[in-house]
C-alpha cells in the first residue's frame, strides 16, 4: 500500500485503472473521503483525520468495524487451512443455515449468496418460476441492487418520476445504460405505503412478486403505516403472487428475527446481507420450503439455477456464524445496547434541531435514523421529494464531517449506530451536530 498519500492523490491514481476511481461508484462523494482503518465506532482516513462513523459500510457493521469476537473466527479458518474446493458440501454452510433457520423462525431454509444483488436476483427467478408470470412490483425510492428487475427509481428527481401517482405507476427511471425496454416493461414502480397502486397493478398485469424493504431504508426510515404489510400479505395471496422482503438492511439490525419478527408478517421469500456477516461479503435468499425448493425441482423446466464460486467462501461463512451468535447471547446485550443510544441521539435531536427555525422530523427504527427537514414522517419517496429540503440536508452533512462525525454526505441517507458505539459517542455526536446547527 502507497505511504503518506492523500485521498485526493489516492483518487487521482485509482482513476488510471479503473473507471471513476472506485469500483462501486455508489460509494463515489462529495467530499472525496479514502478511509484506511476502522475499528468499533470509529474510522481514519488517509489525511490522518478520524471520525464516529455513523456510515458503517451503508449499515453493514452492525457490531462496529473489525469486531474482534468476528475476526478471530475469521482467523481460525486460515489457521486450520479450510479450504472452498468447488466440489461436495462444507461444513461451515450447513451451520451457519441451521442457525441462520434457528434465528429467523419465519424461514424455514436458505441459500447463500456472496452479495445481495444476488439473493433477490435468486428471489425474482423463483417467483417466476413458481408463478410461471414475469411482472414485478418494486417501490419508489426503494434499493433492490443492481439488476435489470430493480435498478431503477432510486432517488429519482422530480423531472423523471413526475407528479403523485396513486393508484398508478411511475416511469421506469433506470440507474444503467443497457437495460431493454422489453425488460423495463415487465417492472412497475409505485410508492411504498399505497396499497391501491398495488392492487391496480396486480388486476392490471401478471404479477409474479412483489420486492419491498419492510422499512424503506434506502431513502432514511420510512416506515410502514399500520396495516400496509398486512394488506401486502392479503393482495399477494388474493392474487397469487409472491411477497418478498428484501431484508438486506433492515435483517439483524432491528432484530435477530428480522424485521418480519417485528411486523409478523411471513413473507414468501426474504433476502439478507450486509451486518448478517458484520460486513463481510455475504447474502442469504430464504424463506417457504415450497418456494425454496425450485433450487432442486426434479422438473428441469421449473429448476432456478444457483452457483457461485464464491458461495459460502469460508471466511465470510465464519464471520456469519460468529455475529449471529454473538447477537443471540444475552450477555452482550446487543439490541438493548443499540436501542438505548439510539434513543439517547433522537432525544439530543429533538432538542437541537429547534434552533435551525425550520422543519425537522427525526425518524428511528432502533439503531437505524434519519433527520428529515420537513415537518412529519415522510409516508413515501414523493412525500419527501415534495416536503424534504434537500440542499439543508446535504449542508449539514458535510458540516458534520468537518466536525468529525461520518454520515454519508448525500441527503436522506441513513445513519447507522453500531454495537460499539457508546454513549460518550453519542455525547460528542450531539456536540457536533450543535456546532453544526449553530454554523448553519
Amino acid at each position: 500500500m502507497q505511504e503518506n498519500v492523500n485521498s485526493a492523490q489516492i483518487l487521482t491514481e485509482n482513476q488510471k485503472w479503473i473507471p471513476g476511481g472506485i469500483v462501486s461508484l455508489n460509494r463515489k462523494s462529495d467530499p472525496n473521503i479514502c478511509f484506511v482503518k476502522g475499528k468499533g465506532s470509529r474510522v481514519q482516513d488517509a489525511d490522518g483525520n478520524e471520525y464516529i462513523d455513523y456510515q458503517a459500510g451503508f449499515a453493514a457493521s452492525f457490531l462496529g468495524h473489525n469486531d474482534t469476537d468476528v475476526n478471530q473466527a475469521v482467523a481460525k479458518t486460515l489457521a486450520e487451512e479450510q479450504v472452498l474446493m468447488g466440489a461436495g458440501p462444507t461444513l461451515l454452510e450447513g451451520a451457519f443455515a441451521k442457525l441462520f433457520c434457528e434465528s429467523v423462525p419465519t424461514v424455514e431454509s436458505i441459500q447463500i449468496t456472496t452479495t445481495g444483488s444476488e439473493a433477490t436476483y435468486h428471489a425474482i427467478r423463483i417467483a417466476r418460476a413458481a408463478t410461471k408470470r414475469d411482472h414485478v412490483i418494486v417501490m419508489q425510492g426503494g434499493y433492490n441492487g443492481w439488476h435489470n428487475d430493480v435498478a431503477c427509481n432510486v432517488i429519482s428527481s422530480k423531472e423523471a418520476v413526475g407528479p403523485f401517482q396513486s393508484p398508478g405507476e411511475y416511469p421506469f427511471d433506470g440507474l444503467s445504460a443497457g437495460i431493454p425496454g422489453a425488460h423495463k416493461a415487465l417492472v412497475h414502480v409505485v410508492n411504498f405505503n399505497d396499497l391501491a397502486s398495488v392492487e391496480q397493478m396486480a388486476r392490471q398485469y401478471p404479477v409474479a412478486c412483489i420486492l419491498l424493504e419492510p422499512i424503506l431504508q434506502n431513502i432514511g426510515i420510512v416506515k410502514p403505516q399500520e396495516g400496509y404489510l398486512e394488506g401486502l400479505r392479503a393482495l399477494a395471496d388474493e392474487h397469487g403472487f409472491l411477497l418478498i422482503f428484501d431484508e438486506v438492511k433492515t435483517g439483524f439490525r432491528h432484530a435477530l428475527g428480522g424485521y418480519q419478527s417485528i411486523c409478523n408478517i411471513v413473507p414468501d421469500l426474504s433476502t439478507f446481507g450486509k451486518a448478517v456477516a458484520n460486513g463481510y461479503p455475504l447474502g442469504v435468499i430464504a424463506g417457504k420450503k415450497q418456494y425454496m425448493d425450485y433450487f432442486v425441482h426434479p422438473d428441469k423446466e421449473d429448476r432456478v439455477m444457483i452457483a457461485g464460486t464464491f458461495n459460502a467462501f469460508p471466511l465470510t461463512t465464519a464471520a456469519a456464524i460468529a455475529t449471529l451468535e454473538k447477537l443471540a447471547d444475552p450477555a452482550f446485550g446487543v439490541y438493548a445496547h443499540v436501542e438505548q443510544l439510539g434513543a439517547l441521539l433522537e432525544k439530543g435531536y429533538n432538542e437541537i434541531f429547534p434552533k435551525l427555525g425550520v422543519p425537522f422530523y427525526v425518524a428511528r427504527q432502533g439503531s437505524a435514523f434519519c433527520t428529515y427537514f420537513m415537518d412529519h414522517a415522510p409516508v413515501h419517496y414523493h412525500d419527501i421529494l415534495a416536503h424534504h429540503n434537500f440542499e439543508l440536508d446535504t449542508r449539514y452533512r458535510k458540516r458534520l464531517i468537518e466536525n468529525g462525525i461520518f454520515n454519508f454526505p448525500a441527503a436522506i441517507k441513513q445513519g447507522s449506530i453500531s454495537y460499539a458505539h457508546t454513549v460518550a459517542d453519542i455525547e460528542q455526536t450531539l456536540e457536533a451536530t450543535e456546532k453544526a446547527v449553530k454554523d448553519l
